[in-house]
């Protein structure tokens, strides 16, 4: 079991970059866990891991290691949550990803009022906006736009179809004319969403009778977040591309003025997606909870 635990410890370590975010996924103090990866090395005699003060990579060694335990390692650990479902106490760690937007309408809402009811569960929610590898990146779940799922996953809806808007403050109008087209949004300060993945900003999409239409925006301001875009939308610091549903509220209330109405774009709705290897009775469970949230809110 000693060399089972050191090699789960090893791949924490290459998997999070950083002994100190491993030691915390662990359970375990950073020196305890710098000191079974050194055991390691000793017992292998082989260097597994440069280290900086600022950062850890695997050697060419260390990485076909990563490489070759680290399949094995999620079967097992599957496989243990599997056991644990057989004690009568579904168990295990379920680790999701989801763009901002899903996590804070969708997922964490459907979770919340669930989670008591499994208390060996553990869960993981990693907030990002960038398209992700969840097989490559160990990922059990992603939730993403129907459109961007990868075909070769489990895929299932969500939630309806996601419609959008582009929104500024009255403020904001008082000083600018109201945009007929989106050709028009080059005269406007356009608030951009920046993309971690390439770092471009994300293009604005339209479609009006047919014809798609996208739109490379400018403005002042840029952010990777979509509560600052509206803040700054508030704030009358420029115009907004938002989904409806995180804005309705401030239009409603005349905090906000939604136009291009008959040039907004419609997306295929949040679908949440796994491997088809992924089958543990925790992974069962929580699949669950989010196809069925409206039952547990």
């Amino acid at each position: 079991m000693a060399r089972f635990d050191d090699l789960a410890a090893f791949a924490s370590v290459v998997r999070e970059g950083s002994f100190t975010r491993a030691a915390a996924q662990l359970g375990v103090s950073q020196p305890a866990l710098s000191q079974t990866v050194r055991a390691l090395e000793r017992r292998l005699d082989l260097k597994l891991l440069n280290r900086t003060t600022r950062s850890v990579s695997p050697t060419e060694a260390g990485e076909r290691l990563y490489q070759t335990v680290g399949p094995r390692l999620a079967d097992i650990e599957a496989e243990l949550a599997v056991l644990g479902e057989m004690r009568g106490k579904p168990a295990g760690t379920v680790r999701i990803t989801a763009t901002e937007h899903a996590v804070r309408t969708l997922v964490w809402p459907r979770l919340l009022p669930w989670l008591p009811r499994y208390p060996d569960i553990k869960v993981e929610i990693s907030s990002d906006n960038r398209f992700t590898d969840i097989v490559a990146e160990r990922f059990d779940i992603g939730v993403r736009l129907g459109a961007d799922v990868a075909k070769d996953m489990i895929a299932m809806r969500m939630a309806p179809d996601m419609r959008m808007a582009v929104v500024g403050s009255p403020d904001y109008f008082a000083r600018r004319p109201r945009p007929d087209a989106p050709q028009d949004l080059t005269e406007h300060d356009c608030i951009g969403l920046r993309l971690p993945s390439h770092g471009g900003l994300l293009k604005w999409e339209f479609a009006r009778r047919g014809r798609i239409l996208s739109a490379h925006v400018s403005g002042r301001l840029a952010f990777n977040a979509s509560e600052l875009i509206i803040a700054a939308a508030l704030a009358g610091l420029g115009l907004a591309w938002a989904p409806v549903d995180t804005v309705d509220g401030h239009i409603a209330a005349g905090r906000l003025v939604s136009v291009l109405d008959d040039w907004a774009a419609t997306f295929p709705g949040y679908h949440l997606y796994y491997a088809s290897r992924s089958a543990s009775p925790a992974l069962a469970l929580v699949v669950d909870a989010l196809r069925r949230g409206q039952e547990f809110v």
